[in-house]
């Protein structure tokens, strides 16, 4: 899986980039014309913009916008902050894609839910609206994402993973899931024997693992950096869930409100065997609410949004 390392660029740069000339039936998406967008729409519903980085290819043939965002109504957490990102193409390497994810305030490592949490759109008939469309929708969906992710993030914190452990899931990320390839590999390695950054927690433990991934991940080409984060969010998710001996279509796991100003409970702190589902230990289900999103899901199925 190789790829060339993305360049960090300027707004400028990306809305000056040349537009490319396709066939009648490809519909171009201007850099600029998602840049707009964003913004307009996340000021629209009251988001702030902190900060916004841009990373693109050789001539902008691909390009990426990250935003860290705030609102009033989400949740204040002190490790992570929300973010927004979007990848678009000009040479149709890949189908414009959007997505609400969160940022590691002392390292800038990003995650991104794996499901639901992005959307893609080809470059094909309706895609200007169709991809208004689905900014709206996924900006509707930030809260509630956002406090999905900072759920996952301390049941991580909670869930012990040795060393060997975590290195037969490298080896997995790498030689099954094809998440990483040998240069990334490489980072993980370094990482897991001495870390950039100091995370709060033991070296045993899924979050600090999380963190070196996607750590590793920050050198993927921006045409593949969304898909690669859900599908280690998903990896991870799913390796915790079957530990623990639920599903992940399950009520999540959640900590104690005691500790945590969030409808959740704490995963039991102790040595779990990912690779031997008999050791897990057995965590007893809780029902509780979902919050409610801003966007509306209507009986058909469809999205309501009011601006």
């Amino acid at each position: 899986m190789g790829h060339k390392k993305s360049t960090t660029t300027t707004k400028s740069y990306l809305e000056s980039a040349p537009l490319p000339q396709h066939a009648k039936t490809y519909t171009v998406v201007s850099h600029k014309e998602v840049i707009d967008l964003t913004e307009t729409l996340l000021n629209k519903q009251g988001f702030t913009i902190t900060t916004e980085l841009y990373k693109t290819n050789m001539n902008a043939k691909v390009a990426q916008g990250i935003y860290y965002i705030t609102h009033d109504t989400a949740v204040n957490d002190p490790e992570m902050g929300m973010m927004f990102a979007w990848t678009n193409s000009y040479d149709k390497s890949t189908r414009f894609q959007c997505g609400i994810g969160a940022h590691v305030f002392v390292c800038n490592n990003g995650l991104i839910h794996g499901d639901l949490a992005t959307y893609g759109r080809k470059h094909t008939g309706t895609a200007n609206a169709d991809i208004s469309s689905h900014i709206v929708s996924q900006i509707g969906m930030a809260n509630h994402k956002f406090n999905e992710l900072v759920k996952d993030k301390i049941a991580m914190k909670d869930f012990s993973l040795s060393k060997k452990q975590q290195a037969e899931l490298l080896g997995r990320l790498f030689a099954d899931e094809k998440i990483l390839d040998t240069q990334q590999l490489s980072c993980v390695r370094a990482e897991m024997e001495k870390s950039s950054y100091a995370y709060g927690v033991s070296s045993e433990t899924a979050w600090i693992f999380y963190n070196h991934v996607t750590h590793a991940l920050k050198l993927t080409h921006p045409r593949n950096w969304m898909d690669s984060q859900g599908k280690f969010h998903t990896f991870m998710s799913s390796e915790i869930y079957n530990a623990v001996g639920i599903k992940p279509q399950d009520t999540p796991i959640v900590i104690d409100e005691d500790d945590y100003d969030l409808d959740a409970k704490r995963v039991p702190k102790q040595s779990n065997d990912l690779l031997n589902e008999n050791t897990a230990p057995h965590v007893e289900q809780d029902l509780f609410e979902e919050e409610n999103s801003i966007i509306e899901i209507d009986e058909d199925g469809t999205n309501t949004f009011t601006l």
